[in-house]
């Protein structure tokens, strides 16, 4: 179940991929889109995941794109998956592909592979959208019986 949706209209052009993350960054902080992300190191990951996500859109289409920010709804003491989306104009699949050495490019959708817990694509009209969730931990001490960060498991009855 989504809990809370926002989304931004990206241009096709390069300066929009800053723009996209500037956006993202500040819904995040503001606990706008995703007030189950409290944590800085997590909203770094998402601010570049939606960096790699829109530069592709951008670059490999050439054509305007939507970024959708959401997270999936709450549960006491359990992460809450938030989810980005992509949504562009054109119906080819995103394709991996393996960068050498010096490359400046070619790395987007491996890193997404690596940061994201999950990510994936989907056709969507006459377009796709490539999408990509991060598990963020809740703000405030583990419910009993589930794990802190450190991994330690809280005991039921504290």
């Amino acid at each position: 179940m989504q809990e809370l949706e926002k989304q931004l209209e990206v241009a096709p052009e390069p300066t929009e991929v800053g723009r996209a993350r500037r956006w993202v960054r500040a819904q995040l902080e503001r606990g706008r889109a995703a007030p189950a992300c409290p944590d800085e190191g997590q909203r770094d990951i998402l601010v570049l995941l939606v960096s790699e996500l829109v530069t592709n859109a951008v670059v490999h289409t050439g054509r305007p794109a939507v970024l959708r920010l959401s997270a999936c709804g709450r549960r006491p003491g359990r992460n809450v998956p938030v989810r980005l989306e992509v949504v562009d104009d054109s119906s080819s699949a995103p394709r991996p592909r393996r960068a050498e050495g010096e490359d400046t490019g070619g790395r987007g959708l491996e890193l997404v592979d690596v940061l994201a817990d999950r990510w994936g694509w989907q056709v969507e009209g006459r377009g796709k959208r490539v999408w990509c969730e991060l598990d963020c931990a809740p703000s405030g001490p583990p419910a009993p019986g589930q794990r802190s960060e450190a991994g330690v498991q809280v005991p039921a009855g504290y």
